[in-house]
């Protein structure tokens, strides 16, 4: 039986290595032509069968084990974000307005180094293992443009993905069955009244005070709407009217988000975020016009798949590093892969609260987790290819 935590434990080295050139060279998303290439050739050197430009900048590899098994799907995004690194580290980006800010060097090198655990022992798992390196997550359309590309074809029988999280201390992981993520959507509108002079209001329908009534009025859609139980987040990011202060203009423009993690709130604060915009637009003589602009479903844990996982877990770092019922409203578009295929997304610690946060210009975090996260990886599928090196 293959101790795979040790086995990841003897490449740490180059894992890390291999997440700070990611680091030092960021690629933003459907822009991953230097790291997809090096991931690429990284596959091919082990033999393993390597698919590019699926979804224009994803890669796959597929390793094949030593007899009959289901499919499993290993998924690690590996694009960066649009921000100006502020950390003062060795390997910071070279690149002006360019930073991995959210850990996705790090998934890539996991990748990598599940890869390279998983090709020097074929023997120890059964079925088909696909290593899915996917582009453009931060901008929540790589999974689709991959989907788009036939990856699911043929549908794996179950995926699995992970996430350093820099707040959490090291080693930890977050898991639970049920939603862990929340959709997210976006939505637009337009108030048209009647422009004028400021010093006469009378003569005008102000779109400034009817959007004003609309975004209070739609605060009460989670305390009204929703059920206090279930969550949801109603947010006003933008709003656009006028030119000058004494004038009254014809248009106020408001964009917003929404986050969600049942299918059935997410459709009730939808109709109620428009039943509000057309009814206060409405009663005071104005016009509107909305867009809804669907975004990630929730990222939901199959239950079955994840009750198995966390057993897993307990065994490899042991129940006291686990940390249950963990939900966050950030949202994530392995959700699309997650619609078709059943699957388990957890967290892995790489830091603690003196670390700063995801998204941040001096975000940093301890990448010795980095071979923590390859040996689960490569456990993962040895357990549920049907237990080829497990008891």
């Amino acid at each position: 039986m293959v101790d795979f935590i040790k086995a990841a434990k003897e490449i740490e080295a180059d894992v890390i290595r291999w997440r700070r050139d990611f680091h030092k060279h960021p690629e933003l998303s459907f822009e991953e032509v230097r790291t997809a290439g090096i991931i690429a050739q990284h596959l091919e050197s082990l033999g393993i069968e390597t698919q590019t430009g699926i979804g224009k900048t994803g890669v796959i590899g597929t390793l094949h084990g030593k007899g009959e098994g289901p499919t499993i799907m290993l998924r690690f995004d590996i694009d960066a974000l649009p921000i100006q690194e502020e950390a003062d580290v060795e390997f910071a980006s070279v690149y002006e307005g360019k930073l991995h800010g959210c850990g996705h060097d790090g998934h890539a090198a996991v990748g990598m180094g599940v890869a390279s655990v998983l090709a020097k022992n074929t023997d120890a798992f059964c079925g088909t293992v696909k290593l899915f390196f996917q582009p453009a997550e931060e901008v929540a359309s790589g999974a689709q443009a991959m989907v788009d590309d036939g990856a699911l074809e043929p549908m794996p029988d179950m995926c699995f993905g992970l996430h350093v999280h820099s707040r959490t201390p090291i080693g930890e992981i977050k898991i639970e069955p049920g939603p862990v993520l929340s959709a997210a959507d976006m939505f637009k509108f337009t108030i048209f009244g009647k422009g004028g002079h400021g010093a006469e209001p009378h003569d005008t329908i102000d779109p400034i005070v009817i959007a004003a009534q609309i975004i209070t009025n739609l605060q009460t859609i989670v305390s009204r709407n929703v059920d206090p139980l279930d969550m949801a987040v109603v947010s006003i990011g933008s709003i656009h009217a006028g030119d000058a202060p004494n004038v009254i203009p014809d248009s106020c423009e408001v964009s917003g988000n929404i986050r969600t993690y049942y299918p059935e709130t997410r459709e009730k604060v939808h109709r109620r975020v428009q039943e509000i915009v057309a009814g206060v637009a409405k009663s005071n003589g104005a016009r509107s016009k909305f867009e809804m602009i669907y975004g990630v479903p929730a990222t939901v844990n199959d239950p079955e798949l994840t009750a198995e996982v966390i057993s897993l877990l307990e065994k490899l770092v042991g129940a006291d590093r686990i940390g249950l019922d963990e939900k966050s409203t950030p949202s994530e578009d392995m959700s699309i892969f997650m619609q078709k295929v059943p699957g388990v997304y957890f967290v892995i610690g790489a830091g603690g609260e003196d670390y700063p946060p995801h998204h941040n210009p001096k975000f940093n975090w301890d990448d010795s987790v980095l071979a923590l996260g390859v040996g689960i990886m490569v456990e993962i599928v040895a357990h549920f290819s049907g237990k080829c090196s497990v008891d």
